[in-house]
């Protein structure tokens, strides 16, 4: 039977470890880590996940806010508020909550964003920074995956790692973080040929395709390590992942479950981002 690679217990881990350094942050500076958060519009999976922020935020002791603004928001007045908050030296750490309203230019507004408050990372001078290896913060998803990979024990230096998926929110940066681990790294997507025969070479395969149960137990080598990154639905409407959980398992040594595996880990290195932000911020080592 497959080690499941548990998420949430990890998750809980690493936030304990988060609210006693906060504490001790707190102490030394008389501040709290602060995340901003700004959701523009109604969208009900992005107010979910802005909820789901705000409580972690809570959970760890951070100050946490929340800027909701309508849908008819203009840019100008976007734009305005993210200049106010890079200039607001209680606020760390700015996320920008994607997908915007289509009249708004998500672009524009994430460029705006200081890249030392980017605790996304998403702004081209931290995607640099990974690219080169001197960043300060790295992308919440990939960056969750390296941790269960080595809290799990899962060895990364000299296996042959696989990911399907080339987005620049998980496929892309997920591939320089397996590298800089001394993984050798594959990336596969939509034009690769034979993808079944490359997924079968994977020591560790990450799928972030975003299609329910697309990997298949044929696209697996015996005994591989398998991260889940998907959030789908299947036909009966249960959530699951990229993986054909059931049928995949039994053949591999470890795999993440969804839920439960990968998701818990997103937001709690937001919070590990923040921290690190303020305590730059501070001039705390």
């Amino acid at each position: 039977m497959a080690m499941l690679i548990d998420g949430k217990a990890t998750s809980r881990a690493v936030r304990d470890e988060i609210r006693a350094e906060t504490e001790r942050f707190l102490k030394a500076t008389g501040m709290l880590p602060g995340l901003a958060v700004v959701i523009v519009g109604e969208d009900p999976a992005s107010q979910i996940y802005v909820r789901n922020k705000h409580k972690a935020c809570e959970e760890v002791g951070f100050l946490s806010q929340v800027h909701a603004l309508p849908e008819a928001t203009t840019q100008e007045e976007l734009d305005a508020l993210v200049e106010k908050l890079n200039h607001d030296p209680a606020i760390h750490g700015i996320l920008v909550q994607l997908p915007l309203p289509k009249h708004l230019d998500a672009e524009e507004v994430l460029l705006r964003i200081d890249p030392e408050k980017d605790v996304d990372a998403f702004h081209p001078v931290n995607v640099g920074k990974i690219m080169i290896g001197t960043d300060s913060f790295l992308p919440c998803t990939p960056a969750g995956i390296i941790v269960l990979l080595k809290r799990h024990g899962i060895e990364i230096a000299g296996k042959r790692c696989v990911v399907i998926g080339r987005s620049n929110i998980v496929g892309k940066p997920m591939a320089l973080l397996l590298l800089r681990e001394n993984g050798t790294v594959t990336i596969c997507h939509s034009r690769t040929k034979d993808l079944a025969s490359v997924t079968r070479e994977a020591d560790i395969l990450v799928s972030s395709v975003g299609k329910a149960k697309f990997v298949t137990a044929d696209m697996v080598k015996e005994g591989a390590v398998v991260i889940d990154v998907g959030m789908n639905r299947d036909e009966a409407g249960k959530l699951c992942g990229d993986v054909d959980f059931s049928a995949v398992e039994p053949h591999v040594s470890a795999i993440t479950p969804v839920p439960g595996g990968v998701g818990p880990m997103t937001i709690t290195m937001l919070l590990q981002n923040t921290l690190k932000a303020a305590k730059k911020a501070a001039g705390i080592a």
